[in-house]
């Protein structure tokens, strides 16, 4: 099975990501994960990332392309793999496909006020990485934790601002992958991924068996 999960920041893909691959033993593939692996090989490509991540500059559309390329041919896809973040734009899409054929596409939605206040309520205790939310399970003192009675703090990434902003980037970005994959035309013989959406919101286990239900159905 050949997966891609799709959705922004904040709609739970990681989670979701580690309940699939575990149910259909198949390797969780994220474009960070393949730049830190690489680094860490130190490979032509690995050297690379490092130089364009240095440099502070973005790992482009070609680099990451090949990096992907390279990880989808270990041992571990030979029966399939799920990739979370690739592929970003229409061109990351277009070579995936020259590289392997996708079976499913999910589509993880949630409301972007939902996103907001999941991420933007979030709270850490950077010494244990124990996790709050303002919102929806906030600490017995606000902005303390609760085994420690340290503060907690808000990362860059989760202030308000910054999640919508991340947001209107992804959506930017999204809408037309979301257009190509619901309407992929497909060469003669080729096959056609089936897109689906997922409503992503309710309880973590709600939405696991709701994907379980229809990857089991569409694999029929």
């Amino acid at each position: 099975m050949r997966l891609i999960l799709l959705g922004p920041p904040g709609v739970g893909k990681g989670t979701q990501a580690k309940y699939i691959t575990q149910q259909y033993h198949i390797p969780h593939i994220s474009t960070g994960d393949i730049f830190r692996s690489a680094v860490a090989e130190q490979s032509e490509l690995g050297k690379k990332v490092k130089s364009v991540i240095d440099s502070g500059q973005l790992v482009s559309d070609d680099l990451t392309i090949a990096l992907v390329r390279d990880r989808i041919k270990k041992p571990d896809c030979e029966h399939g793999f799920l990739l979370d973040g690739f592929p970003r734009t229409i061109k990351q899409a277009e070579s995936l496909h020259e590289i392997s054929p996708i079976d499913y596409i999910i589509d993880v939605h949630v409301p972007d006020e939902e996103i907001v206040k999941r991420l933007s309520g979030r709270r850490v205790h950077p010494a244990s990485g124990r996790i709050y939310n303002t919102f929806y399970q906030p600490p017995r003192t606000p902005d303390v934790d609760d085994e420690t009675g340290e503060p907690l703090i808000q990362r860059e990434d989760d202030k308000e601002e910054t999640v919508r902003e991340r947001l209107k980037i992804y959506d930017a970005q999204t809408s037309p992958l979301r257009n190509y994959y619901k309407h992929f035309i497909a060469a003669p013989g080729e096959k056609v991924p089936q897109y689906v959406e997922i409503d992503g919101t309710g309880s973590v286990t709600s939405i696991t068996e709701k994907i379980f239900s229809l990857l089991d159905q569409l694999r029929k």
